[in-house]
């Protein structure tokens, strides 16, 4: 097997996942073994895979990036894979996850520290570890997710398997592709003017939702529930549940999260927003040029083979 003999699991905010280091490049997983780590009967268990190792040892690199990412002094890259083996450009949990298990293994400093620069498949993503936060968690930490792209407002409609009615939803683009449908509005500013699908607790998201105009890359699909705007502090609260193109419904979502604030931004002209999701508690900031992801992290166990 090209895994190794020791594996972790960690998860941010119930987003979990197997994590092993990989410094010199032996253990590049196959699609087979990664099905059977994330298997939550037969192996560990987890939403994906997280493989902490240099870009030089990432096949699917091109030399070009590799270069860039080592000329931007990124030393470690995540090299993250879907429970169903296929590849994913971008995670904003197992960012988090990925650093507190470089901490753990001495690759990055703590609290405190400097920032860590973690390569991606979506480009280099900057954590900066501020250790325990009231309301957040213990170990947390603040991620410079970089631009994010958002298309025509409620462009796309959305449907569950299951379910009478439908939403409309809005394309963002945070290195992976989301469709965000906002289905209640407790704030009574109207963001939800177009949802018939019922409420966002009531959905079962273990049928994969159904986004027309289809996307030939799949997606993300965010179902959300805004329950507070405060106009003067520019802060609003919401709830959020996501299907995850390639592993189905997750107890959280770092690039969902921010996926889900930036519509949100688009709709009410709120910057700042504290999401509950059903893992935890995350806070997002959008401003025009990138989005910061504050939320937790945890490394719950060590595995080793038989």
């Amino acid at each position: 097997m090209s895994i190794p003999q020791t594996v972790y699991k960690g998860h941010g905010t119930g987003n979990d996942f197997v994590v092993y280091a990989d410094p010199d490049g032996e253990y590049e997983p196959t699609g087979d073994e990664i099905r059977f780590l994330d298997d939550r009967h037969f192996g560990v268990g987890g939403d994906g895979l997280l493989r902490l190792t240099h870009p030089r040892h990432v096949s699917d690199l091109d030399a070009g990036r590799v270069a860039a990412f080592e000329a931007a002094g990124v030393d470690w890259f995540m090299d993250y894979r879907n429970a169903d083996g296929s590849l994913a450009e971008m995670c904003g949990n197992g960012t988090r996850v990925t650093a507190l298990f470089a901490q753990i293994m001495g690759y990055a400093a703590g609290p405190g520290g400097e920032p860590f620069r973690l390569g991606t498949r979506a480009g280099v993503k900057t954590l900066t570890s501020l250790g325990a936060v009231e309301g957040l968690g213990r170990n947390v930490f603040r991620i410079d997710m970089g631009a994010w792209s958002c298309g025509a407002t409620r462009t796309f409609g959305v449907t569950v398997p299951g379910h009478e009615g439908s939403a409309r939803g809005t394309f963002v683009d945070m290195g992976n592709p989301h469709v965000v449908a906002v289905l209640e509005d407790l704030s009574g500013n109207g963001l939800a003017d177009d949802a018939s699908l019922g409420t966002v607790d009531g959905l079962d998201l273990s049928a994969k939702p159904v986004v027309d105009p289809v996307l030939e890359s799949d997606q993300n699909a965010e179902f959300v529930r805004v329950e507070s705007i405060e106009r003067i502090a520019d802060h609003g609260t919401a709830f959020m549940r996501v299907n995850e193109r390639g592993c189905g419904e997750t107890l959280s979502c770092g690039t969902g999260l921010c996926a889900t604030a930036v519509t949100l931004r688009r709709l009410s002209g709120i910057d700042d927003w504290t999401i509950a999701v059903r893992g935890g508690t995350l806070m997002v900031h959008v401003d025009d040029g990138s989005v910061e992801l504050t939320g937790d992290a945890a490394i719950v166990g060590r595995v080793a083979r038989l």
